[in-house]
């Protein structure tokens, strides 16, 4: 689950080796307006609302346990009154296709807490969240002064590696680009451990390390 505006930091992991090919730039800013403009849609057409209108068609929440979003949202009322939030760094992969986001949020009754979102661009190039989480905090973590936003290493892979290109073109010619990965291990009782980790260009670095007890 997930403001006031901030000025943007770029602070860029080194980009190293040869770039695959890229039709977006890795731009946090865009990723930062896309939650700005999801929070302000939440506070004016209401909060499951908003979830619907900016959710991926694969797009999974956890209520605890992972359900497909549009199908558990399918028909929910809103809240009278919606959930704020504010990401405070934002983490994007070298293509420039694959986006996560985390910061603080906080409910009318003053209850307060964290989230991490993971964005993906669709077809025509708008950012639409794959995976939302958060949980509750006693209390808030400190916001930063600045929103900080970091690019990944680029790290090639070829189609061909655990999958067939397509005929007639080479491996190295379809390079896929996973500089930015996450993953979302949930147990029966809820709890869950949601990770999102960036390529440094001679591994991966942990980068969010989310962890939800049974419960919560």
């Amino acid at each position: 689950m997930k403001g006031r505006a901030a000025l943007l930091v770029l602070t860029a992991f080194a980009l190293m080796g040869a770039r695959p090919p890229m039709r977006y730039q890795p731009d946090p800013s865009s990723v930062f307006a896309a939650e700005i403009a999801f929070n302000r849609l939440a506070q004016a057409k209401g909060q499951w609302t908003a979830f619907r209108e900016t959710a991926a068609e694969e797009a999974v929440m956890f209520v605890p346990q992972r359900v497909l979003a549009k199908q558990w949202l399918k028909g929910r009322a809103d809240p009278p009154v919606s959930v704020s939030w504010t990401p405070s760094t934002i983490y994007v992969s070298c293509d420039g296709n694959l986006a996560a986001s985390t910061g603080n949020w906080t409910r009318p009754d003053g209850s307060v807490g964290y989230f991490t979102t993971v964005w993906q661009r669709d077809k025509k190039g708008a950012w639409k969240w794959v995976m939302d989480h958060g949980d509750k905090l006693a209390t808030a973590r400190p916001a930063p002064e600045f929103l900080t936003g970091k690019v990944a290493t680029c790290k090639r892979r070829a189609v061909g590696e655990g999958g067939a290109p397509p005929a007639g073109v080479g491996k190295a010619a379809v390079p896929r680009d996973e500089s930015l990965i996450w993953a979302a291990d949930v147990k029966t009782d809820g709890s869950r451990h949601i990770t999102v980790r960036a390529w440094n260009g001679a591994g991966y670095d942990l980068v969010i390390d989310d962890q939800v007890a049974a419960g919560a």
